[in-house]
């Protein structure tokens, strides 16, 4: 456990995602994903000269290669790669992702300047359907690619979380006894009305949302940290009235933020 707990037809491209119905609510298969590849990754030094974070091997393979790999596995055969550092290192190895049985696009964030604002880049490809959002260097097991691919018609947005992690070094999401969300702070050791009643977990850095959170990205203002926070979105949407559950990941969980965790990942 480290950082954490433990041949696709083209005619499918641009499918709509299915419904079908559970005991209580409908729920949404989504099929589509984005995944968040831009960065450079400061801290992991001499190992991204050439190439973006998500591109470093773990087990063999980029980081990247299991996310896309893992998605493909839970039925989503259409990804959007948002890139920006090295680019071309990510571009020549995915290509179209006939070669991972998915339909692969590409936007190219050119400023760094949050998750919050790079989510919009995704608006032209999401259309109106839900979709999975990945950090690019999260590994998890992939069955929760699946767990995560089925939306409960009652659920506006799913945060997937993990234990075990200092919440103040990351991202800290204060559930309620339902495991919904009442508040999500960004790496910040002030905590607001929101989560005196909440139980305190680390952001997965995995989520499902529908398109209504572009609504709450357009509003958003830099934070105490100079960036437009996807969790600041997220808070807003949960606090408009909207369901936010929140997912427990089973199994492996690692955030690939140092070369020290990358070294025990491929021990």
């Amino acid at each position: 456990m480290i950082g954490g707990r433990s041949s696709h037809d083209a005619g499918l491209a641009g499918a709509r995602p299915s419904v079908y119905s559970l005991a209580k609510n409908p729920v949404i298969r989504i099929n589509k994903a984005v995944i968040l590849a831009a960065g450079r990754g400061t801290r992991m030094r001499e190992l991204t000269a050439e190439v973006p974070k998500p591109m470093i091997a773990v087990r063999g393979k980029p980081v990247l290669q299991h996310i896309v790999e893992g998605l493909q596995h839970a039925g989503i055969r259409e990804c959007l790669l948002v890139v920006g550092y090295r680019a071309d290192a990510v571009r020549d190895f995915f290509r179209d992702g006939s070669r991972y049985n998915t339909a692969i696009q590409y936007v190219t964030q050119t400023v760094q300047d949050g998750t919050g604002r790079v989510v919009d880049l995704s608006r032209d490809f999401v259309g109106d359907c839900p979709f999975v959002l990945s950090y690019g260097d999260i590994l998890v097991n992939p069955a929760n690619y699946k767990r995560l691919a089925d939306l409960a018609d009652d659920i506006e947005a799913v945060v997937t979380v993990t234990r075990g992690e200092d919440v103040s070094k990351g991202g800290a999401v204060f559930l309620n006894d339902r495991m919904e969300l009442l508040d999500i702070r960004e790496k910040s050791d002030r905590w607001s009305g929101l989560s005196q009643d909440g139980v305190p977990f680390y952001n997965a850095g995995l989520y499902a949302f529908r398109p209504s959170i572009f609504e709450f990205t357009a509003k958003l203002q830099p934070s105490p940290r100079g960036e437009y926070e996807l969790t600041d979105a997220i808070r807003d949407l949960a606090q408009s009235g909207k369901k936010v559950q929140a997912l427990e990941l089973t199994g492996e969980w690692a955030d690939v933020r140092d070369p020290e965790i990358l070294a025990k990942l491929n021990q």
